[in-house]
């Protein structure tokens, strides 16, 4: 467990200044799906589908927020939940409360970590919707989560705030007297409680008198829940209102006639609101129409089919194009609705979404939709090798960035065909997500790029092969010293070149080194030097037997630049053997 900073917790600080409202939006859907999560498996059980569908999706959405963020804190409240300082969940309602719920079982801090498994997350999740029987359990939400210990969902409790070192002083009453007399407000209403109480005059509770109007006395507390109900139906919108109507007019309906035009009507405001790019009201209808789906007593078979069929259709290209016009009519639109949307299409109907991850303008839109695409393709991998063969290079280079995510096997030979690829930016990323899928075993595909035209390239792939278990064959690094640019490359990277040989092809490679050690020309006689003595400077740091014996045959060439580089390789490839002998 963490230091508790109880006067955080008690007094959060005003640091809402330096939040982005791109990343207040995205926490607040991430509530929102979290809300529908609870109440959906509170209502219908977690093994529902709708129930099942809404976890994963929170899930997906959860994964992408804590890759961006690491950890998403939230301070619980008695109504709210406060992420850095700012309400992102409100309700009034205690029974189906988060907060209501999280603060009433102790809990003051909630936080959700980095590398967070679906099982975990389950486990969460039931603890919260979980019922209890006070009079046999004393189970409640922190003894679940005390017992589970989970590693990525960590809590704060009140009792831990007040046990804490710093929380006596947040406690401490001030040394002003402002709080030590009562105001003279305060000393009226005693003075009036008491001569009531005196003179046996009961205190009006129910109504004025007779005959007239019926008055109550309600505290502050339930004054200002009162507030909170008119505000929330003051701001109630109604587009929202009409959908709920109408999904209950769904859930009641039996006559076959007006539940065939009910749902024809829900194609077009599905067409409306796609075009509109309204996506906070259509991630809402969508969610309604799933649930009416599953839960809907009066729908037969063939309308069930059909629902089924306007949800899917959300990824047929007609929508996915007007996702893509609405998108890029309007740069600065919250993408957190429509992210939480596409996360909820079936896996198998999601191809169009490379095409719309293509022809998107702005990067922050196509960036969301690989989120999206990382998602799908865990399941449909498929998804991702249609684009490689785009002609505009950050598609394929973002197809490519998606794959090392993922880190499948099968990816390196649909990757293959990139490697010439004719931007170097697309190149640059194939050789990092190699690294990724690839982290140890064999190295050819590192060894193609050592020919690459730009340095960047070749100096990313040698460190690649440098620092990590790869192996390979002399013939895969006969392309490469035997090409016609290798000897105009410059003195350090040769000699990176030989010690990556020596690391991966081991004693395969003597005979080269071998062979240029002994070579004649009379032509570019200063560059075979200059090869013959990295040789040497290679054999002596292989230092095996068969090394030193292509030493002592380099000790006899008429060159003596040659004869005292093998010479000095001779001595240090001894010294080492020396003293590699002598240490227990």
């Amino acid at each position: 467990m963490t230091e508790i900073n109880s006067s955080a917790l008690l007094f959060p600080s005003d640091s809402a200044v330096g939040i982005e409202a791109s990343e207040l939006q995205a926490v607040k859907q991430l509530l929102a799906l979290l809300d529908k999560t609870f109440k959906t498996t509170r209502t219908y059980g977690p093994n529902n589908p709708v129930a099942q569908k809404f976890f994963q999706q929170f899930y997906d959405y959860l994964t992408i927020q804590l890759a961006a963020h690491d950890v998403l804190q939230f301070l619980a409240q008695r109504s709210e939940l406060l992420y850095n300082g700012v309400a992102v969940y409100q309700s009034t309602s205690s029974s189906e409360n988060l907060a209501f719920k999280l603060h009433a079982d102790g809990i003051r801090e909630l936080s959700f970590h980095k590398g967070l498994s679906q099982e975990d997350l389950a486990y969460f999740l039931e603890a919260l919707w979980g019922t209890y029987d006070s009079e046999t359990s004393d189970d409640d939400i922190v003894t679940r989560l005390w017992e589970k210990n989970l590693s990525t969902i960590s809590f704060v409790t009140a009792e831990e705030i007040v046990q804490s070192a710093d929380a006596m002083t947040v406690l401490t009453p001030q040394e002003s007297h402002t709080l030590n007399s009562l105001p003279s407000e305060l000393r009226h209403i005693a003075g009036t409680e008491a001569a009531r109480s005196k003179k046996g005059t009961p205190r009006p509770t129910g109504s004025q008198g007779q005959g007239g109007p019926a008055v109550y006395e309600i505290s502050p507390e339930e004054q200002k829940l009162l507030l909170q109900e008119i505000n929330c139906e003051s701001a109630r919108d109604n587009t929202t209102y009409l959908l709920d109507m109408l999904t209950a007019i769904l859930a009641s309906e039996k006559s076959n006639i007006l539940l065939n035009r009910l749902l024809e009507l829900f194609g077009d405001i599905l067409t409306t609101l796609l075009r509109d790019g309204n996506w906070k009201l259509l991630n809402t209808f969508v969610s309604l129409l799933y649930e009416a789906q599953e839960l809907c007593p009066n729908l037969s078979d063939q309308h069930k089919a059909k629902l089924a069929a306007l949800f899917n259709s959300l990824g047929h290209p007609n929508s996915i194009n007007a996702m893509e016009t609405a998108l890029n009519a309007c740069s600065n639109t919250s993408l957190d609705d429509l992210q939480a949307l596409l996360l909820m299409l079936n896996p198998s109907t999601a191809h169009p979404l490379c095409t719309l991850m293509a022809n998107l303008k702005h990067k922050s839109h196509r960036m969301m939709v690989c989120d999206v695409l990382t998602t799908h393709a865990k399941q449909n991998p498929s998804l991702l090798m249609r684009g490689l063969t785009d002609s505009r290079w950050y598609v394929v280079r973002n197809l490519i960035y998606i794959m090392g995510k993922l880190g499948h096997e099968q990816f390196v030979k649909h990757l293959e065909p990139v490697f010439s690829h004719e931007d170097v930016r697309v190149r640059k990323e194939t050789v990092r997500t190699l690294r990724t899928i690839c982290p140890s075993g064999i190295g050819n595909p590192f060894i193609s790029f050592l020919n690459d035209a730009e340095q960047s390239i070749r100096h990313l792939a040698l460190k690649v092969l440098l620092n990590g278990p790869y192996t390979a064959t002399l013939a895969a690094w006969t392309r490469i010293v035997d090409h016609k640019s290798f000897h105009d490359r410059s003195v350090s990277e040769k000699k990176a070149i030989f010690r990556a040989m020596r690391q991966t092809a081991g004693e395969e490679t003597i005979p080269y080194w071998h062979r240029l050690l002994t070579r004649r020309s009379w032509i570019n006689r200063r560059r075979l030097q200059e090869d013959g003595l990295l040789a040497a400077e290679a054999l002596g740091a292989m230092g095996t037997p068969a090394a030193m014996l292509a030493l002592k045959t380099g000790q006899r060439r008429f060159n003596r630049t040659i004869r005292k580089a093998c010479t000095d390789a001779l001595v240090i490839a001894t010294k080492r053997a020396t003293f590699g002998n002598q240490t227990p």
